[in-house]
């Protein structure tokens, strides 16, 4: 059981480090070891965005007191240096946790997606280019009634509320466009999805290329439209991907940019979406019956 925050760190640290064990080698660099391993710096990077420590100049003072744990922190600029540099590995993580996952075998999910905007509204004329060259742009974000500049965030989630795969996209770019791109790389799935992904084509071709069946909502001016029963079943799984949309902005701070770069920003999500399936992966472990429940892990005495 994890009764402390010192028993979070140090399932993610064994968690995490029996899998660099596996992949090490695909990521190796000249030179000698840094002193805070990388397996170390993965988990340090993975625990602080449980704890919503996600800027660095706060993220190592904050670790000041954990130092028996991690005795060799690195300086602020190297941290950011290397949690860059991991970025892949840390996704290859994720990605590994989830093939570990029994939950992620749902084939069931949903789709949905939330803002990642990258410098305020008013800010964004005066915005590094780097962010447009990378396709950051202007959009409406329909359910906040706001719009914003930089991207979306669209997630495919199973019903169990484990992220199964994810893709970052300029915010004007419409969700139907990018769930169609995004189910295109799973197959033999049933995907709910809101008014935004209503198209008879699109999903009429993932039924015939990828046997995945996309059920959407239907507009109010729709002829046909579900039937009772199931527009009741979407709406209640829908509060599912509310509830991890909300872990994702209030605990991970995910619409909170705090980076000044496109491929730093990519470092943050990665980091943060493996954080967000270690938790649903150690309470698998623990054989919590709510995986969802995961604040109390990164906080043990609220």
């Amino acid at each position: 059981m994890i009764h402390d925050f010192e028993d979070f760190c140090l399932y993610s640290y064994v968690i995490v480090d029996d899998i660099w064990q596996t992949i090490a080698a695909r990521f190796a660099r000249p030179g000698p070891p840094p002193r805070c391993s990388d397996s170390e710096l993965i988990t340090i990077a993975l625990v602080s965005e449980c704890r919503g420590w996600d800027t660095e100049t706060e993220l190592l003072d904050y670790w000041q007191p954990y130092r028996g744990l991690f005795p060799h922190l690195p300086e602020r600029s190297r941290f950011n240096r290397r949690r860059r540099h991991l970025a892949q590995a840390i996704n290859l993580i994720r990605r590994i946790l989830l093939r570990s996952l029994d939950l992620s075998q749902d084939r069931q999910c949903i789709i949905d997606s939330m803002p990642v905007p990258v410098v305020k509204f008013h800010l964004a004329p005066s915005a590094s280019r780097e962010w447009a060259v990378y396709g950051a742009n202007f959009g409406r974000i329909a359910s906040k009634t706001q719009t914003i500049y930089g991207y979306k965030l669209h997630l495919l989630i199973t019903l169990s509320g484990v992220i199964l795969d994810f893709e970052l996209a300029p915010a004007n770019a419409t969700d139907l466009k990018v769930g169609a791109e995004l189910l295109a790389n799973h197959t033999r799935l049933t995907v709910l999805g809101d008014k935004g992904y209503v198209s008879a084509p699109v999903a009429d071709d993932l039924w015939r290329h990828h046997h995945l069946r996309l059920i959407s909502l239907r507009r109010k001016n729709q002829k046909e439209q579900l039937p009772g029963a199931l527009r009741k079943i979407i709406n209640q799984v829908r509060q599912l991907i509310e509830t991890v949309n909300g872990q994702l902005t209030d605990q991970f701070n995910i619409e909170k940019n705090q980076a000044h770069s496109f491929y730093g920003l990519c470092a943050r999500l990665y980091t943060k979406l493996t954080a967000h399936t270690l938790c649903l992966y150690i309470n698998r472990l623990l054989g919590k019956t709510d995986v969802l429940q995961i604040k109390p892990l990164a906080f043990p005495s609220i």
